[in-house]
């Protein structure tokens, strides 16, 4: 589809846009949290403070330091020169705070800050936390047939993604276990089944495209660990973040910690489940992955040829949470009614998207299904009260099969 006939990207300059909010509140008050949770030098207090104030009232800064990635960043910022944090595309927006914040923190520098996460403190708090929650509800799982126990842990994987350090709209909290099914009606688009009956029907492998720390990720190793078991699947990799992105956003470190977490705590269950994680670590059969573009402002159809191989030799992929939902549609004003299929024909091998909602983005309802949304709950795009596990099969690939 050429551009022109494109629709908008989402833009922090629409007024009364949850984009907007994100830039204006959020961001400023993320820095204060960074401030807060970390012992910085004055000269980094102070940079982060200046940082602050230009993301609400000046025009955004090209990055200055030495590091690889510094060129390319700069070259796509070129595109809004002079323009301030409130009047570009939303998601290149959000990247690019992360990417100066970690400038500004020296995170990319030798020094004391150099690797160390600036949301370490937030992401271990978490951690911790939904480990000792999911203590509480692992035992129901263990009563239950296949069939029940998959889906179980696919609806525990969808509301875990609640569960975001970056947004602060999101007031239901995560459910997982039996509770899920209390909310089988949030999902709008359940494709519940067709993923099941394809994963039963044997794959080589399964990636997951993975988003966020705490039941997020807890339920993410919970699933894979079940599919490994089941042998529905005989090698699963999961797709981490190089950097610090999104606060909660988790990184190959985050991951290994969330295993060692496992094994070494105090219920019998989730410590055998830590020690399986452990073995197929060991073994190959569950791989920690990363990549540069999954940190950066590219859309998924800008994806390098590298990473299209990976996906591609993949029978299924799990796309987690909102951020990749959005970069699967470009992150643009698409009709609510448009085909997932038609809009992501690029994308290298069948996905499924499980994803809160938190963003004002959407497509694949029915007609006037978002209309009567929008009546029930003006907020029912940004609140995190519903989901999607939605199958899509690419055109490219069908194409190809036939």
């Amino acid at each position: 589809m050429p551009d022109k006939n494109l629709p908008p990207f989402l833009m922090t300059s629409d007024p009364g846009s949850f984009a907007r909010k994100t830039i204006l509140e959020r961001k400023p008050q993320i820095i204060r949290q960074v401030l807060a949770d970390n012992a910085y030098p004055p000269a980094v207090v102070a940079a982060l403070e200046h940082f602050s104030d230009e993301i609400t009232s000046g025009p955004i800064q090209p990055l200055a330091e030495s590091a690889q990635d510094v060129p390319d960043w700069n070259r796509e910022l070129a595109n809004y020169a002079d323009k301030t944090w409130l009047e570009i595309p939303w998601y290149f927006a959000e990247t690019f705070f992360y990417r100066r914040l970690l400038e500004t923190i020296g995170y990319f520098q030798a020094g004391q800050e150099l690797g160390r996460d600036p949301f370490e403190k937030q992401k271990t708090a978490q951690m911790a936390g939904e480990i000792q929650r999911l203590s509480s509800v692992w035992e129901q799982f263990s009563g239950l047939e296949t069939g029940e126990h998959f889906e179980a842990l696919l609806h525990s994987g969808l509301w875990g993604n609640r569960a975001d350090l970056s947004n602060f709209t999101v007031t239901v909290k995560a459910r997982s276990g039996l509770a899920t099914l209390a909310e089988r009606h949030l999902i709008l688009i359940d494709h519940t089944e067709q993923v099941r009956n394809l994963l039963a029907g044997g794959l080589a492998r399964v990636d997951f495209i993975c988003d966020n720390v705490g039941s997020d990720l807890l339920f993410d190793l919970a699933l894979a660990d079940f599919l490994l078991r089941q042998e529905w699947v005989q090698v699963i990799h999961l797709n981490l973040k190089n950097q610090p992105f999104f606060v909660s956003d988790a990184m190959p470190a985050d991951a290994h910690s969330t295993v060692d977490l496992l094994r070494t705590s105090a219920s019998a269950g989730l410590k055998a489940l830590g020690m399986r994680l452990d073995d197929d670590l060991s073994a190959g059969h569950l791989v920690f992955d990363t990549d540069l573009f999954w940190t950066s402002w590219r859309m998924f159809r800008n994806m390098p040829a590298r990473l299209r191989k990976e996906l591609a030799s993949a029978g299924l992929v799990l796309v987690k949470g909102d951020v990749n939902y959005r970069r699967l549609l470009d992150d643009r004003h698409w009709p609510p009614t448009t085909r997932m299929e038609d809009v992501c024909g690029y994308f290298p091998a069948p996905f499924a998207v499980l994803r809160t909602l938190k963003g004002e983005i959407m497509a694949g309802l029915q007609p006037g299904q978002a209309e009567t949304l929008q009546a029930e709950d003006s907020t029912w795009l940004i609140n995190g009260k519903r989901g999607v596990i939605q199958l899509v099969r690419p055109l490219g690939l069908q194409a190809q099969a036939t």
